[in-house]
């Protein structure tokens, strides 16, 4: 095993040789993000990429595999089929079922984006509110669960599926889903089609991939996996790019999930 050096440079230049292995092309097929890659509307990118990010727990084949099914439910038009579906095309989706996401779940946030689509143009606006040189993610997200349960029927069991880091959670899959809609750079496996957010403000998707190698490399010391270690860890990473800290993303979940070595970058 390699030892890790202790200097804040020298972790510095090893993430960004690892982001330089793994934020390319060849990422994208066997990730999820290679759903919403699928499609070339700007909603369809965010419905697909929303959906295969609440998704994201389990095996990357198990959520690809998933996401795709329903897009397939969906006529694999997803802004379409979210704006016109019939009672009859929402029939078809009663055989859908990820883990613990059941139809219910499902029914309920197409409730949610069809009548967000139906008033603004992009999902991106159900993120924010206020003044976006003040942005913070903990806020934006803790909003977005109050606005996305905010009628008499909303779910009590779908509300499980949207996490608060008001609550303490890390909120990874929403972490995700920001990353991929915000980071924009060359390599194009983030979208970066959402232009009103700030990528300095974005959030580590914390994981136990990402939280292994965070910990070996002095970046995380927090024992749980919260929303106070996602501060501690992009605090730490915007150190090192107070622009844009999660690209280190692709760093430590690269080297937690087996996409590169670590040996690779001495």
């Amino acid at each position: 095993m390699v030892a890790v050096p202790e200097n804040p440079q020298n972790i510095r230049n090893i993430l960004e040789r690892l982001v330089d292995l793994v934020n390319v092309q060849g990422f994208i097929e066997n990730d999820p993000v290679s759903v919403p890659h699928r499609y070339f509307v700007k909603q369809d990118i965010e419905i697909s990429a929303f959906f295969t990010a609440i998704f994201s727990w389990g095996s990357r084949k198990s959520i690809i595999s998933k996401s795709l099914a329903l897009m397939q439910l969906m006529d694999d038009s997803p802004y379409e089929f979210i704006l016109h579906h019939t009672d009859g095309d929402l029939r078809r989706l009663t055989t859908f079922v990820h883990r613990t996401f059941q139809t219910e779940d499902l029914l309920y946030f197409i409730d949610f984006l069809s009548r967000h689509y139906r008033l603004n143009p992009s999902l991106e606006s159900a993120f924010y509110t206020g003044d976006l040189s003040k942005y913070n993610q903990g806020q934006a997200l803790h909003w977005f669960r109050c606005n996305f349960f905010n009628v008499p029927y909303a779910l009590i069991r779908t509300r499980k599926h949207i996490s608060d880091p008001m609550e303490g959670s890390a909120c990874k899959r929403l972490n995700m889903f920001l990353r991929w809609m915000v980071r924009q750079d060359d390599r194009k496996v983030d979208f970066g089609i959402w232009k009103n957010i700030p990528a300095s403000g974005l959030m580590i998707p914390l994981d136990v991939h990402v939280e292994r190698y965070a910990r070996r490399l002095g970046l995380l010391t927090r024992r749980q996996r919260d929303w106070k270690a996602v501060e501690e860890l992009t605090n730490n990473l915007r150190n090192f790019d107070p622009l844009d800290p999660v690209k280190y993303d692709y760093a430590l979940f690269g080297l937690g999930a087996g996409c590169v070595s670590i040996d690779t970058v001495f």
